[in-house]
């Protein structure tokens, strides 16, 4: 299971890269490999305001739908729109090209509150 060190994470599987004044996020590749092959992704409406452990949206795979949550609050500011043709992206390059979108921080700081790579590791392999 890929963790980057870089990425903070939450306990219901979904990564925060900050870049800036924004936050990107995406599930883990842990998520990713219980999912299943991902065949539709359901993304947040730019302008739309989450809060913590809110719904972004959701993520249909063969065996399962589950939902996407915020891992932080704020303002989605972006989203991932390669997801409509090509959910697949999630199973692939669920750290890259699969990230699902931007936020912009209630709280900058927010991020720093969630889990780092080792404390993600010590959850799933707990």
């Amino acid at each position: 299971m890929d963790t980057p060190e870089d990425l903070r994470y939450s306990t219901d599987h979904e990564w925060v890269r900050a870049a800036g004044e924004r936050v990107r996020v995406g599930i883990t590749d842990y998520a990713q490999d219980a999912l299943g092959d991902v065949v539709f992704v359901e993304v947040p409406s730019v302008g739309a305001m989450v809060e913590v452990g809110g719904t972004l949206g959701e993520i249909e795979s063969t065996k399962s739908v589950s939902e996407v949550y915020a891992p932080v609050a704020g303002e989605v500011v972006a989203v991932n729109a390669s997801l409509a043709a090509r959910p697949e992206l999630l199973n692939s390059d669920p750290y890259g090209d699969g990230w699902i979108c931007e936020l912009r921080p209630a709280d900058p700081s927010a991020a720093d509150g969630l889990l780092d790579a080792a404390a993600y590791r010590a959850l799933v392999d707990g």
